[in-house]
């Protein structure tokens, strides 16, 4: 880490920072990358290996966002880069079905007790906007419950916020989304099993699906209270509605087989991403054959994509899935994080800073909080102050975290216990700053 009077120097990625708002809106192709939620510039990064990623100033950090979940083995596998290079060698795209597809969906449906039938598509967005079209086009419904603080991608009938009531019909949060979109879907808070009661009350007969992060991970980590996920399915068997869940994080991370295997709850339909494409632009949405055959081109619900089924993101695909279906890789992953959270709670406690630590597997946040957090409104009411100080610290000891407080942290196989202890005595020095 180069520093000047103690503060680290980043001149290459401001000036290219300078350079990419010239040709990019905000200087970056996502907005969380922008580094606006900790009011910092973004670093631009040259590479990467195994738990560590490299700016292009020259600095190291131990990386805790692993390409926001996808990098569970660590950077650039050297299996996984085999894989990438073989299938890359044969050609890049066909536009046409290859054995890797089919490979990948039978591994994808043996890890998954929910799935019979996938499809696979190039991104989390896409996996979720097919999910909800099916549970439409196959209960003949149109609204869609969500949960305040679940994110399921951009596109438009999720792009929505809670109106007054616990209950009522969203309204748009980005513009360019008409309200007659928005008010096919119903916000409610998230781990509130009344509000889903209510909700189905209030609109008896109108219910396609729930759609929920079995563990909510974009509003950092949120676990599901105890019998939360057993309510939502009794529900939707009682009230003919599909039970949706976007395990795109979750999916073979908090588990091999996602949280239906962590909580023993069967979902209708399941989208996958991150880890299923090894660090390649790949996803999936998977379920009931019953379901799935409504699909085209056996059925009418219309979904497409050229780049469905890449052979070079399969190939990384079925690399990944092949090394963590062997030997005790949730084991490890289990006790590195674990060893993290404890940590990161102890140092904390010797700096006196109030802090929730959630943890399910390999994922967790840090809130700056003395309560607990169970919802969004708990996460809105957290210390975002704190946070700042502390990711502004951490990475100036080289350590990288997710540039948002709502983010979660994400731990790898390539993380080493000397890579945890380090982070740890990092965040000691973070939070007895911060005091």
């Amino acid at each position: 880490m180069r520093k000047t009077k103690g503060k680290p120097e980043y001149p290459r990625s401001a000036e290219a920072f300078s350079e990419a708002r010239r040709y990019l809106p905000g200087g970056v192709n996502s907005p969380v990358r922008a580094f606006g939620g900790v009011g910092l510039k973004p670093l631009f990064i040259d590479r990467a290996k195994g738990a560590k990623i490299y700016d292009i100033d020259g600095n190291a950090y131990i990386d805790y966002v692993g390409s926001w979940g996808p990098m569970i083995l660590g950077h650039a596998h050297p299996a996984v880069v085999r894989a990438i290079n073989r299938a890359a060698r044969k050609g890049t795209s066909y536009g046409a079905p290859t054995l890797a597809e089919t490979e990948l969906a039978q591994k994808i449906r043996d890890a998954f007790w929910s799935i019979e039938k996938l499809r696979l598509v190039s991104s989390g967005t896409e996996a979720v906007m097919t999910a909800i079209r099916l549970a439409r086009g196959y209960k003949r419904k149109d609204l869609i419950i969500k949960m305040a603080g679940c994110y399921h991608g951009h596109s438009d009938s999720l792009l929505v916020e809670a109106g007054s009531g616990a209950a009522e019909l969203a309204s748009p949060s980005s513009t360019g989304i008409p309200p007659a979109i928005a008010n096919l879907t119903v916000v409610i808070p998230y781990n509130d099993m009344e509000a889903v009661k209510n909700c189905f009350l209030m609109h008896r007969g109108q219910i396609a699906a729930v759609l929920v992060e079995p563990v909510a991970a974009n509003m950092g980590v949120v676990p599901p209270a105890d019998g939360y996920l057993q309510m939502l399915r009794d529900l939707c068997d009682a009230e003919e509605a599909v039970l949706i869940f976007d395990e795109v994080i979750t999916g073979f991370r908090v588990a091999r087989g996602g949280a239906q295997e962590l909580y023993g709850v069967k979902a209708d339909i399941t989208c996958l991403g991150k880890i299923i494409g090894g660090g390649l632009p790949l996803a999936a949405v998977g379920g009931q054959t019953a379901i799935l055959d409504m699909l085209a081109p056996t059925g009418p619900v219309y979904q497409a994509g050229t780049l469905s089924g890449n052979p070079v993101a399969t190939a990384a695909a079925n690399a990944t899935l092949d090394i963590l279906a062997k030997g005790d890789c949730y084991d490890k992953l289990e006790a590195k994080a674990g060893m993290l959270a404890v940590g990161l709670k102890d140092a904390a406690e010797i700096a006196g800073i109030p802090v929730v630590i959630n943890r399910v597997g390999s994922i967790l946040s840090c809130f700056f909080t003395d309560r607990p957090v169970r919802n969004f409104e708990d996460v809105k009411s957290t210390d975002i102050h704190q946070f700042k100080k502390f990711f502004a610290e951490m990475l100036a000891q080289g350590i990288y975290i997710a540039p948002s407080a709502y983010e979660a942290m994400f731990v790898s196989l390539a993380h080493s216990k000397k890579d945890i202890e380090k982070t740890i005595e990092a965040a000691k020095a973070a939070f007895k700053a911060i005091d």
